[in-house]
């Protein structure tokens, strides 16, 4: 049997910073989703509303790549009220040849962290001007935070707007930022304003209902709109999409079922089978995405396990070269 080297969260913490290698890393995911070669079957979702929690598992077979990645994905969001975090999790990896399990990533929902935060920068890339310098933040959660950091990393960002909910919340995350990132923050009680002085807007909640209004947008925004990966999740006023010139999904079969296009199709704004040009698209030139500076555009991000394959597969390179884990003989 093969050595099983197991990873804990320290381990890929030091291994696998958010940083432009990630962010490639994701980027490339991306290209390879778009040749069609991917075998990536539809997410497996559990919801526990008893508890507010959801469980989603995700993977993908990436040829070219000799292990894919199994991820167990829980979010349980009134964990906070308990002291615990609302993410949690792991990654199995396993040997694209023989099946045989070859890591065990006991990341607690890091690399996922760390991967979705990459993929906004990813569609910022493709879609934000490129003098973008100015970014609101909706959520202030850990995805409020690494979504700006990643941003900042593709984007020139020199000032951030974020608003929560809960305005103490906002505040706290904004000192938290500029501490870490430099940027100058506000956090602000109204989101409208919030939103009308960005250059890139980013929806970083579970919500299950807009926190995004159409007539708040203005021409030249980028919006990344990551929270909204179940059912029952919406962050953007369907009619957000439809004011939007360029409209890009992560997977379009799955921004269908479970995204920001799921509302504007019940909402009428969209036939079921409307096509788009996915994020892949773009990354392989096979697509355009911004095409002038005026353009509105939307990235409604899901989440793939395309993702996952990716960055477990880097995870464990980076950690091997660091000689990190304990190795489980089985």
């Amino acid at each position: 049997m093969a050595d099983i080297n197991i990873l804990t969260e320290a381990d890929l913490r030091a291994a696998v910073p958010l940083d432009l290698d990630a962010i490639e890393c994701v980027e490339q995911g991306f290209a390879a989703l778009a040749t069609g070669e991917v075998v990536m079957p539809p997410i497996l979702s559990l919801e526990v509303a008893k508890y507010n929690g959801e469980v989603d598992v995700k993977t993908a077979y990436v040829p070219g790549i000799d292990s894919f990645a199994i991820k167990i994905s829980p979010g349980f969001f009134d964990n906070p009220k308990l002291g615990l975090p609302s993410t949690s999790g792991l990654m199995v990896l396993f040997s694209s040849k023989t099946g045989m399990v070859e890591a065990l990533l006991l990341d607690n929902g890091y690399l996922t962290d760390v991967r979705t935060a990459a993929a906004g920068a990813v569609a910022a890339r493709h879609l934000a001007r490129q003098d973008a310098s100015t970014a609101c933040i909706l959520g202030a959660g850990t995805q409020a935070r690494l979504q700006l950091k990643a941003l900042s990393l593709v984007r020139p960002i020199s000032r951030a707007t974020i608003w929560a909910r809960d305005l103490e919340k906002a505040e706290k995350s904004a000192r938290r930022i500029e501490d870490e990132l430099g940027i100058s923050m506000t956090a602000m009680a109204d989101p409208a304003e919030a939103v009308f002085k960005a250059d890139v807007v980013i929806t970083t909640t579970p919500s299950r209902s807009p926190v995004l209004k159409a007539d708040w947008l203005r021409p030249g925004q980028h919006v990344t709109a990551m929270g909204s990966d179940q059912h029952n999740k919406n962050e953007l006023a369907p009619d957000c999409l439809a004011l939007a010139d360029v409209y890009v999904p992560d997977r379009l079969s799955q921004t269908r079922e479970l995204g920001e296009l799921r509302s504007a199709i019940e909402a009428g704004l969209f036939q079921a089978d409307v096509e788009f040009a996915e994020l892949g698209d773009l990354v392989a030139g096979k697509s355009v995405g911004r095409k002038n500076d005026s353009d509105i555009t939307i990235a409604d991000l899901t989440g793939t396990g395309v993702q996952d394959t990716a960055i477990a597969t880097y995870a464990r390179m980076r950690a091997a070269a660091q000689d990190a884990g304990t190795i489980f003989r089985n």
